[in-house]
């Protein structure tokens, strides 16, 4: 059988081929491309409203809507960039003016260790005060220089990022403004059910809706309560340690221990007993709460997926994706679910999610040249 004077095998060879050659060359662009689609399904229900109020003019519509986003996401992510900069630049200093006490804390921490830490310790040539420090100093120094390069758009490989962010807020201008088009046209040319088509590009829309709202809800009110706790006691960098554990609790269930139970164990070894034993209270009662109650509601519940699926996704798609991965794991393990549950008869034509009519209606009109 022919087809267009091509066998439909050869079309078919030449279609992968042809899809496998424009996914590598978008690939230099991945984050800049996921994050804009990431950021569209999240701020698509503002645009909506915006466009009702200024009379369905859709360009200004998405015009607006990314300076809200630039407003409430980029401008408050690149001020506490500079600030965290500056904390990690006054670690440093403080790191290299040594105190007497801090090796008289890593000695006493050192001497309470199990063998299989302490050969850890030595194995890595961190088994002196003098040793810590200077890799403490170190990363402080780097990650400061780092972070601000990134804030300020100065330094090495700042053409690259620049390039990048461009690229992604270029893109999700588009995506804003013709993004029910464009998803009709996929969903058009998947050779699906239009029922199949619909429940799975909601399980999409659902999952990274709920995943990145709820995880930067969550990644927010762990930041500033941990960083409050610890200006409590007394420990310097709060600012540095609330955005460390703000970025920590992407991960769920380990999280935010990663720095406060080492800061707990400091406060004891320097017998600043209720200092720890607030630290060790407030992380187990308050921010254990916030993990326990507020993730299961916001992502949990409208992923509809168990708790332990969250944390294993998570960890393995950050493990192959890196930062991307918080989203990309979770929403792999839903469309999964929803592939086998389609699959099994437990999802059907008479069950399945579907577009909303209003997102369809849209979808028909082309764009605007």
């Amino acid at each position: 059988m022919r087809f267009n004077g091509l066998t439909k095998g050869f079309f078919v060879l030449v279609l992968a081929l042809v899809t496998w050659a424009f996914f590598d060359v978008l690939s230099p662009y991945f984050s800049a491309i996921l994050w804009a689609a990431i950021l569209t399904v999240v701020f698509n229900p503002v645009k909506n409203k915006l466009r009702t109020a200024l009379g369905d003019r859709n360009g200004l519509a998405s015009l607006l809507t990314i300076g809200i986003i630039c407003l409430i996401v980029f401008i408050p992510l690149m001020a506490m960039l500079s600030s965290l900069a500056l904390e990690l630049s006054m670690l440093d200093t403080k790191l290299q003016q040594s105190t007497s006490k801090f090796p008289e804390v890593v000695s006493s921490i050192f001497s309470h260790l199990p063998r299989w830490a302490k050969g850890f310790l030595i194995e890595h040539n961190l088994d002196s005060a003098t040793q810590i420090q200077k890799k403490l100093s170190e990363f402080a120094l780097q990650g400061g220089q780092y972070l601000a390069g990134s804030a300020f758009l100065i330094g090495k490989g700042t053409f690259g990022f620049a390039i990048s962010f461009g690229i992604m807020l270029y893109l999700l201008f588009f995506l804003l403004k013709d993004g029910p088009y464009l998803v009709r046209q996929i969903l058009d040319s998947l050779p699906l059910s239009d029922f199949v088509k619909q429940h799975l590009f909601s399980k999409f829309v659902g999952v990274t809706r709920a995943t990145v709202k709820g995880t930067a809800v969550v990644a927010a009110v762990q930041g500033t309560l941990g960083g409050i706790a610890f200006a409590i006691v007394g420990i310097d960098g709060s600012i540095l340690w609330g955005v460390l554990m703000a970025f920590l609790s992407l991960v769920p269930a380990v999280g935010s221990a990663i720095i406060w139970v080492p800061a707990a164990i400091y406060l004891f070894a320097t017998h600043q007993l209720w200092q720890g034993l607030f630290i060790v209270g407030f992380f187990v009662v308050v921010i254990g709460l916030v993990d326990n109650i507020l993730r299961p509601l916001l992502v949990g519940k409208d992923t509809k997926m168990p708790d332990y699926l969250i944390l294993i996704t998570t960890l393995g798609g950050m493990e192959i994706y890196g930062i991307n991965g918080f989203v990309i794991g979770p929403l792999i393990a839903a469309l999964f679910l929803a592939c086998w549950n389609l699959f099994s008869g437990r999802d059907h034509a008479g069950n399945a999610e579907s577009l909303d009519e209003e997102f369809i209606e849209e979808g028909k009109n082309p764009p605007e040249l």
